[in-house]
């Protein structure tokens, strides 16, 4: 999360704190891109497990790597039909293929 307005820098003795708070305070420019990606990621796997649940069923590892790329799949299909319904467009035939 961006630091409140108020933050003084002092982070109670971390230091990790104190470098990323003089980072946001000092070099803003750099500092937003890297947290809106961060936002964007922790948003989106909200997203995915509010809809089809933070739990994978599968035992072993590759059947569970499977089950969490295929959520992925999954929520990029759903997002894709509510900004076609939502923008009132219709998918059409790429020129390349």
């Amino acid at each position: 999360m961006p630091f409140k307005s108020n933050t003084t820098g002092d982070g109670g003795g971390n230091h990790l704190w104190r470098r990323l708070w003089g980072y946001y305070q000092f070099q803003r420019d750099d500092f937003l891109p890297h947290y809106h990606k961060r936002s964007n990621v922790e948003t989106t796997l909200f997203m995915i497990k509010s809809k089809f649940g933070g739990k994978l069923w599968s035992k072993g590892e590759t059947a569970q790597v499977n089950e969490a790329l295929l959520k992925v799949v999954c929520h990029n299909i759903v997002v894709l039909i509510s900004s076609i319904y939502e923008l009132s467009t219709a998918p059409h035939k790429s020129l390349s293929g």
